[in-house]
């Protein structure tokens, strides 16, 4: 590269050597940075405003760098834009297209202005926009699920600790537990774009601005609802709004790998609780009669990506020296790529949930009497005796059963009276009844009708307020 291609980069008057080629590849960013091409633009044009304010371009300059931009825009939206070799980044490639558009009032535009502030500002735009479509996935992964819970509130099934089977709940149970983890998720993911939206534009290379730009009223103009960074030397550099995005990313992932695990286990023929839809299965290549669940497997195993994606740019944070280092280039293909997967996962896990099909039948039948042995305590209970001696008992009439072989339910009230004369009585035999058990829960949160349909009128209520809201 000649010594007038150095000059002719952002960076380029100080230097008379050619880069080489190598080192030219090595350290572009527009193969990946293109895709801030919109919100690059959006930043150059509230920029331009603002430093028309303060004088330092006239009206005709700002009107012609803001409609030089907005046709630089229609030409990335229509795919016609043409990247040159010398485009090492998108802010590279957008001015040098404005000054072929434009002329001389393009070489105003970066006025107090640096590359690092620029970049940090295209990125929270890109984000909060991206943001902003994965909080409707996620209401809408949440809406699917309430409305399953709330058409079939009536089947049971077993409920599982150690994935073994433990006491009765209710199919609407369990769809609700997952529908508090993506609560916490929309809430987190809420929070976090308040703290994207800060605007770090004005920062310039790391010391501020040095002709009084109006940050408050730039980000007003761009939205930055949260206003401006507090430091120029932070501003520049401070990338823990990606971080946090990636960990939401990741606890979100925790929670939905999670969710699959259990559709898969659900979805064997070793349980049958659940069928996935063809739309969202595969077959065998070798095996005809195989129907594999790659949907939720993908969805499980794209939670370790995410996962990486935060804990690479951790450490390529980790010990980093004060404000803007070239390493910050590599926070955005991890960025990129965890927006797309997320996008990609929650569409899917919609289709997923929305076309599933359920089997009650194989869901009551899995249920068994011994899972009752604790209402046998708490019938107990109920009887005067305490918790710790109604365990004890319940026990020790389980292990009469075994000793029979017989089912738990089969004993009689006289065979229960060995046990205790608390078991004696004929209503003992009520606690046989899986529908009673789950019934007895009704304390909020519980999986007894009462407490599932109060933990889905809530959370309509609360999907209610967020369509109110947008």
């Amino acid at each position: 590269m000649s010594s007038a291609a150095e000059g002719s980069k952002l960076w380029g008057g100080r230097f008379t050597g050619a880069t080489d080629p190598i080192m030219e590849a090595f350290n572009a960013s527009i193969g990946f940075d293109k895709r801030l091409c919109h919100a690059d633009i959006r930043g150059s044009q509230a920029y331009a405003r603002a430093i028309s304010k303060i004088g330092l371009l006239t009206a005709d300059e700002c009107n012609a760098i803001v409609t030089g931009l907005s046709e630089i825009d229609k030409e990335w939206t229509s795919g016609t834009f043409a990247i040159q070799p010398s485009d090492e980044d998108i802010h590279t490639a957008n001015e040098r297209r404005l000054k072929e558009l434009i002329g001389a009032p393009a070489l105003k535009l970066h006025t107090g202005r640096s590359r690092n502030d620029q970049v940090a500002t295209d990125v929270r735009l890109w984000l909060a926009n991206e943001i902003g479509a994965l909080l409707t996935l996620l209401r809408e992964l949440i809406a699917v699920s309430v409305r399953r819970a709330a058409s079939e509130l009536d089947v049971l099934m077993p409920g599982f600790t150690h994935l073994q089977r433990a006491q009765p709940i209710r199919w609407s149970h369990w769809i609700m537990s997952h529908v508090a983890g993506f609560l916490r998720d929309h809430e987190r993911l809420e929070q976090i774009r308040q703290r994207v939206l800060v605007l770090p534009l004005g920062s310039g290379a790391l010391a501020g601005h040095p002709f009084g730009i109006d940050r408050a009223a730039l980000a007003v103009d761009l939205g930055f609802t949260s206003g401006a960074t507090l430091n120029s030397l932070d501003g520049t550099s401070e990338r823990d709004f990606i971080a946090e995005f990636l960990f939401w990313a990741t606890m979100t992932m925790t929670h939905l790998s999670k969710w699959s695990e259990d559709l898969i286990i659900y979805s064997t023929k070793e349980f049958g609780f659940v069928t996935l839809s063809d739309a969202y299965s595969t077959g065998s290549s070798l095996m005809p009669q195989k129907k594999n669940p790659d949907s939720l497997e993908l969805i499980r195993g794209k939670s370790g990506r995410v996962f990486g994606s935060l804990s690479g740019l951790v450490m390529t944070l980790k010990g980093l020296p004060s404000t803007y280092n070239k390493d910050l280039q590599e926070d955005k293909e991890p960025l990129f790529d965890t927006v797309d997967t997320m996008r990609g996962v929650l569409a899917v896990a919609n289709g997923v949930l929305a076309t599933l099909k359920i089997h009650p039948e194989k869901m009551l039948r899995a249920l068994t009497h011994d899972m009752l042995a604790t209402d046998l305590a708490y019938f107990a209970v109920r009887k005067g005796v305490p918790f710790r001696e109604a365990h004890a008992l319940s026990g020790r009439c389980v292990g009469l059963a075994e000793q029979l072989g017989v089912s738990l339910a089969k004993l009689t009230p006289t065979q229960l009276g060995t046990i205790s004369s608390v078991f004696e009585t004929e209503d003992v035999l009520k606690v046989w009844s899986f529908e009673s058990s789950v019934e007895q829960y009704t304390a909020a949160g519980g999986t007894s009708k009462e407490a599932v349909s109060a933990q889905v009128a809530t959370v309509n209520a609360w999907l209610a307020s967020k369509a109110a809201a947008n």
